[in-house]
């Protein structure tokens, strides 16, 4: 086992240590240098898939979209906080069948569905390729199904496949 497998990840782990700690004295140095070193031995036994993004387009495109739908969802949940439209809120969940099975496209799909405000991302039962995800207020079911296929996962298999 190398004795620093992941020294990028240790150099941010110590200096976010630093940070939190508010100190730069030999002690802290030494303590975070020593729970740096045991993380990226944590990391490596992990032993994760190598990440192979490809198409930069595709992922400027995809934060874009991303962004935007941050911004009218924030938008969307604050209207109904406040009573805007006094219409029933109808929550529910639903079951999303999906292609996408790299598993760092499938943790930032995660990501971006909890980062959502009103979209919560519920489960994924890998041998079927469903996912299911809460909507705070479900209107249409396959309005979701074909948001979450077309916005994120087909720039994710794009960008992951």
């Amino acid at each position: 086992m190398k004795l620093l497998p992941y020294p990028i990840a240790s150099a941010i782990f110590l200096g976010f240590w630093l940070l939190l700690n508010q100190s730069l004295s030999t002690g802290q140095f030494l303590l975070g240098a020593s729970m740096a070193l045991i993380g990226g031995w944590a990391l490596a036994a992990l032993e994760q898939p190598k990440a192979r993004p490809r198409r930069p387009l595709a992922i400027l495109r995809l934060a874009f979209i991303v962004s935007a739908d941050i911004v009218k969802s924030n938008i969307a949940v604050a209207c109904i906080i406040i009573g805007f439209g006094r219409r029933e809120r109808r929550p529910g969940f639903v079951d999303i069948p999906l292609e996408l099975r790299d598993p760092y496209g499938l943790a930032l799909l995660a990501c971006i569905i909890t980062s959502t405000p009103g979209t919560l991302w519920v489960k994924f039962e890998e041998p079927a390729g469903t996912l299911t995800i809460h909507v705070l207020d479900l209107v249409d079911k396959a309005e979701w199904i074909n948001t979450i296929k077309s916005r994120y996962e087909q720039p994710l298999l794009e960008i992951f496949a």
